[in-house]
């Protein structure tokens, strides 16, 4: 099981007081692990923003919510052959993953090293996982994320051949389809489309929030148990 963080100093707006029309929900705090876990918790997940030519740590809950049912992910069959070529592994490369996912060559990245430096503690914490997609005993691409009980949020992923990060997305559903399956929550933050040609789709913040609320009391998937 993750090991459980110190509390948080700070406190979110409750959601009744979040702008309907706002994505963007509170500003500051820090990205310590319970912080994080608590921000989660409620349905955030935090961004650096800037704001009047200051840079900000943003907290945020998408008004459209990008979500991808666990029975409704589309698969072509071009990527369906693709994936026979990968291996699925878990948590065997995540400093790899995050370094690939925030190389500053990347367009528009976000990723800055105090980011990673909070979801490195997160995973040594049992609280932030990797999903990659090996070949031939090279890493070709993978994502990771935030997994609390039937939550996973994906934060982000790359690749380095072609398909790989997709193949890193089927197996993850794969292995969060349990006898939980139905109740589990994939959360993708926003549908691009991209991710919507894989089967995302939108949910409005309270649909999303009341699911959380269900999927934060399940036990976690199989794959992300820690030993103790």
């Amino acid at each position: 099981m993750p090991i459980a963080p110190a509390p948080t100093p700070w406190g979110f707006p409750p959601h009744a007081t979040w702008d309907p029309d706002d994505d963007l929900v509170a500003l500051g705090a820090d990205l310590e692990p319970g912080t994080l876990v608590a921000a989660y918790s409620v349905g955030l997940f935090p961004m650096p923003v800037t704001l009047d030519g200051e840079e900000q740590l943003g907290w945020f809950s998408p008004v459209e919510r990008g979500v991808l049912p666990l029975d409704g992910v589309r698969v072509s069959r071009s990527l369906r052959r693709a994936a026979r070529d990968f291996e699925i592994r878990v948590d065997t490369a995540f400093d790899e993953v995050l370094a690939e996912c925030g190389s500053p060559e990347r367009p528009d990245g976000w990723i800055t090293p105090d980011f990673a430096r909070a979801y490195g503690r997160m995973h040594r914490l049992g609280w932030a996982h990797s999903v990659e997609a090996w070949r031939d005993g090279r890493l070709a691409g993978g994502l990771y994320g935030v997994s609390i009980g039937g939550l996973f949020a994906g934060e982000s992923m790359f690749h380095r051949e072609r398909d790989a990060s997709k193949v890193a997305l089927l197996g993850l559903v794969d292995l969060m389809r349990d006898q939980y399956a139905d109740q589990r929550l994939l959360d993708v933050q926003w549908q691009t489309p991209h991710l919507a040609s894989l089967g995302v789709v939108r949910r409005p913040r309270g649909e999303y929030l009341e699911a959380l609320e269900h999927a934060l009391h399940l036990p976690l998937p199989a794959l992300f148990h820690v030993d103790d």
